[in-house]
């Protein structure tokens, strides 16, 4: 890749830095659900499905997106191979760490290829897109965001390829997992909106904004600093969340039948759910699976063992009193 004649795009851009610094405090919110849920002072499965989940995407997408915009920002004119070499590294060992602190931490569900691998391997494929014309760039991003519509295959269900994304149902357990497709999309519009951002000369007008942003330079400066409050505010968070949970624990029971009940009277009276849901709760204990359950911890030899029994007690709980 030739370098260009044209200097280095320079200058630190607020409303940039602002853009990373939201996308920041939000996921700082997910992940604060997502430890309620875990130490179980909300119902099981909250950040997984809904509204949590389009919020997860939202986030993660935004910070893709930025990756890609910032790319060009960087290094759209002229590539800075060491400044390039340096922050790639600083994002690999991130991604590591995460890795590593995950499998220790919750080893049925480890981060194997969460926000932080993505933006590393991102960082590497977008070159190649950075001095391609702005709407080529954008529809390649469009087709990436759709192929997961159309290519779905079981034998990419394992972690050793779940990480493209074009597993079927059944993909891997894993606390945050942001494959390629569809997710390399936002950095591939992201790379395109920065390129019509240069070549239309609207960084020029972005800078003008910095003097009427200076108020929020403290949130700035976390933006300028995502990686670090990236690592660091998931620990914190969480070591604050199980810190309470010493002192005053969550009735796991409580929210189990709730949960139990709540899912079970869709299609069955509250007797037969009464009767369902205790037995399901009693034989988790009994076989030591109800923290792994409620601690989304669970792995696929200890589910299938749980879809047993839950499907065991669907059957006494089908037979008349007395039988």
């Amino acid at each position: 890749m030739s370098d260009s004649v044209k200097p280095p795009l320079s200058g630190r851009i607020e409303i940039v830095d602002l853009a990373r610094a939201v996308a920041i405090v939000a996921m700082a919110i997910y992940h604060f659900t997502w430890d309620l849920e875990h130490f179980s002072y909300v119902q099981e499965g909250l950040t997984a499905h809904g509204g949590w989940r389009i919020f997860a995407r939202c986030i993660a997408s935004s910070f893709l997106f930025l990756v890609g915009f910032s790319l060009v920002l960087a290094h759209g004119e002229r590539i800075r191979w060491r400044k390039y070499a340096i922050r790639l590294g600083q994002i690999v060992a991130g991604a590591l760490a995460v890795t590593i602190a995950t499998l220790f931490a919750t080893p049925n569900s480890f981060v194997f290829f969460g926000i932080l691998h993505h933006i590393a391997l991102a960082s590497l494929i977008g070159l190649a897109f950075l001095r391609l014309p702005a709407f080529l760039t954008a529809l390649a991003g469009i087709l990436v965001v759709a192929a997961p519509s159309f290519v779905s295959l079981p034998g990419f269900d394992s972690r050793w390829l779940a990480w493209i994304g074009w597993f079927s149902d059944t993909m891997p357990l894993s606390n945050d997992l942001v494959p390629i497709f569809p997710f390399f999309g936002a950095v591939l519009i992201g790379i395109a909106a920065g390129r019509i951002a240069v070549d239309r000369d609207v960084l020029a007008v972005m800078r003008g904004w910095n003097d009427r942003l200076k108020r929020l330079s403290p949130l700035a400066f976390a933006g300028r600093h995502a990686l670090i409050v990236y690592l660091l505010h998931q620990p914190l968070l969480f070591g604050l969340v199980a810190l309470f949970s010493f002192v005053a624990p969550a009735d796991r029971e409580a929210i189990f039948r709730a949960d139990c009940n709540k899912a079970c009277l869709a299609s069955q009276d509250a007797a037969f759910c009464e009767r369902y849901c205790g037995c399901a709760e009693r034989r988790l204990k009994e076989e030591d699976l109800f923290d792994m359950l409620m601690e989304n911890d669970a792995g696929p030899g200890e589910m299938t063992r749980i879809r047993e029994i839950t499907t065991s007690c669907s059957f006494d709980a089908a037979r008349p009193a007395g039988e």
